[in-house]
């Protein structure tokens, strides 16, 4: 096994071997980057929507909520044959990047939707009703009030599953879009062995996913000491003599 393997190296790190696995490395972090940023942005909109007031905005709520739960519950490869087969039967020549892309934004909304109300609901609630009090609109509410407490609690779970969803993209192979597993599926159907072959593909998704993954415990640290930073001043302020 070993004596193969040595044999098989120098013809497999070639210029063109190389540049498909390049290729296929960025197709995967592009796909997660594009279909996680989007999905947390319109993440976003679902958790403002879910949050509406009144009996006229009823519908859109219960709405907001189905389409959370729903594909909460819906396994991504599921997903993605829905998406493929709709997409499909309106633009028959539609790119399978763009299918793919789509179905992962709307697995993405439904979880960062879920990360984002926690964050919300992890701000105080007198803080709300206060920033009501002095007439702020909802959004400046939001915008002023709420996200700068919210953001040290929504970020380390979004960059977690942004991190976990570069390996589900390996699902997408499934549909043809060339990423780094159907990369390595092609290498191994060309003779090469699968111990090299996954080998490298193991190294690529690692590659991908430490610096994300550092990036986000960065940031989870960061916001953590800002946020007993202020929660120390707070007591200071509490605590002292008037």
């Amino acid at each position: 096994m070993l004596a193969e393997l040595a044999n098989q190296i120098p013809r497999f790190f070639t210029y063109y071997t190389v540049l498909l696995l390049l290729q296929a490395m960025w197709t995967t972090l592009a796909m997660t980057l594009a279909g996680c940023s989007l999905g947390f942005v319109l993440g976003f909109g679902v958790v403002w929507l879910r949050d509406t007031r009144g009996a006229l905005f009823l519908p859109v709520r219960v709405a907001a909520v189905l389409y959370i739960e729903v594909f909460r519950r819906i396994p991504f490869l599921v997903i993605l044959y829905l998406v493929l087969f709709f997409i499909q039967a309106i633009d028959p020549d539609a790119s399978l990047f763009t299918i793919a892309l789509v179905g992962i934004c709307m697995l993405s909304v439904a979880y960062t939707a879920e990360i984002i109300r926690t964050g919300i609901e992890s701000v105080a609630h007198q803080q709300i009703e206060a920033a009501a009090a002095m007439n702020f609109s909802r959004w400046q509410c939001m915008r002023m009030v709420v996200l700068p407490q919210a953001w040290p609690v929504i970020l380390p779970p979004a960059f977690s599953f942004m991190v976990g969803f570069i390996k589900d993209t390996a699902l997408v192979s499934q549909i043809g879009v060339l990423e780094l597993t159907s990369a390595g599926k092609i290498l191994n159907n060309r003779g090469f062995s699968a111990t090299l072959v996954f080998g490298t593909i193991l190294i690529l998704y690692f590659a991908l996913s430490y610096p994300l993954s550092r990036l986000g415990a960065y940031l989870e640290a960061r916001f953590a000491s800002a946020r007993n930073q202020r929660s120390e001043l707070r007591l200071g302020l509490t605590l002292s003599p008037p």
